[in-house]
């Protein structure tokens, strides 16, 4: 999974790019420059299976972070917006927070209307690029269209409208022969959007209503930076924070893009794999390797409150509780699954 870091400057960014990456953000980054970096999941139920499996390798699921140039408004060139375009998922950080050291390019700290202007942004964006793509359409028209392209034009006509009435084309439902059309575009507004706000001390914890998440990277900052677990934990519960900001954002991720986990589990490797909801046992375990997928015989799965009750795999199955499943089994959250198949 590939998420976009996204914001005006000065809202923290670089700091969650490196809380969640672990890699700090080069002081010889060129202005417009983006940045990659991967982020292990910290998952308990990893640890939890690797504490019961004593395995040769533990493997946390990962996700793939790009810190985006800073969002400037009214921009002609938007080169900000180019690699998110390319990604899975938009997370805009909005500043929440008040510090007289740190500028803001507005002058004030107002989360509710820099969120405006970043929509208008987005749509404004998308907008542009439909207008463009229909002109081009329109001149091919002379020359006979394909029904691909009479097809296009229908679903770019229906993301105008949405778009003059300030909606989101993730509001457009299409059906999935109309999202191969158009999928090349890289329209932003079809992208999973999660707003986290980056708020003060005193605030964390207060609700900014439907859709926001909120972490202070100040205080997220000073957590990662206590390396005793006891005094980080005491911290955390002086903070009124009983889970770290780091964990929660990830959950929230996956919440934006409907995932979830299921596991592998042995002697060799305890392992995470991130699929979709509603993911059939094949398709799952695809993830894992084509030809799994491809030679799909079952599956035998456990649950994972079902191994830690019993302690072992032995005792799952003497509770009667181990389940074997055909292809057409989907898979739920927490899955431990074992796949047999032949190519």
């Amino acid at each position: 999974m590939k998420i976009a870091i996204l914001g005006l400057a000065q809202t923290g960014k670089k700091t969650l790019f490196t809380l969640l990456t672990g890699r700090p953000v080069p002081a010889t980054r060129k202005p417009g420059e983006a940045i990659e970096g991967v982020a292990p999941i910290h998952d308990s139920r990893v640890d939890a299976l690797s504490d019961l499996y004593q395995p040769k390798k533990t493997t946390y699921a990962e996700n793939q972070f790009v810190l985006c140039p800073d969002i400037t408004a009214s921009s002609t060139s938007r080169h900000w917006m180019d690699p998110a375009r390319r990604c899975d998922l938009l997370c805009v950080l909005t500043r929440a927070f008040d510090s007289p050291e740190v500028f803001h390019p507005s002058g004030s700290v107002d989360p509710e209307r820099d969120r405006a202007m970043i929509e208008a942004e987005l749509l404004l964006a998308d907008m542009q690029l439909v207008e463009t793509r229909l002109q081009r359409l329109a001149k091919e028209k002379k020359g006979g269209q394909t029904t691909v392209q009479v097809l296009e034009e229908d679903i770019l006509q229906r993301f105008n409208t949405a778009l003059e009435e300030e909606k989101f084309l993730s509001t457009v439902t299409l059906e999935p022969h109309e999202e191969q059309v158009i999928k090349s575009l890289d329209l932003v507004t079809r992208t999973p959007l999660l707003f986290a706000y980056n708020v003060s001390e005193d605030d964390i914890g207060k609700d900014f209503g439907p859709g926001v998440f909120t972490i202070s990277c100040e205080i997220e900052s000073e957590i990662a930076g206590i390396d005793d677990e006891g005094e980080r934990l005491e911290f955390m519960e002086a903070m009124g924070i009983t889970q770290p900001s780091l964990d929660r954002i990830n959950a929230a991720l996956y919440d934006a893009l409907g995932l979830m986990s299921f596991y592998t589990s042995g002697e060799d490797e305890c392992r995470a794999w991130t699929i979709r909801k509603g993911s059939s046992a094949p398709v799952a375990g695809g993830k894992i390797h084509s030809d799994i997928e491809r030679g799909f015989i079952r599956v035998e799965v456990m649950k994972y409150d079902d191994l830690m009750a019993a302690g072992s795999e032995q005792g799952v199955k003497q509770a009667g509780k181990m389940q074997l499943h055909g292809k057409d089994y989907v898979i739920e959250d927490g899955d431990i699954c074992h796949f047999l198949f032949n190519v």
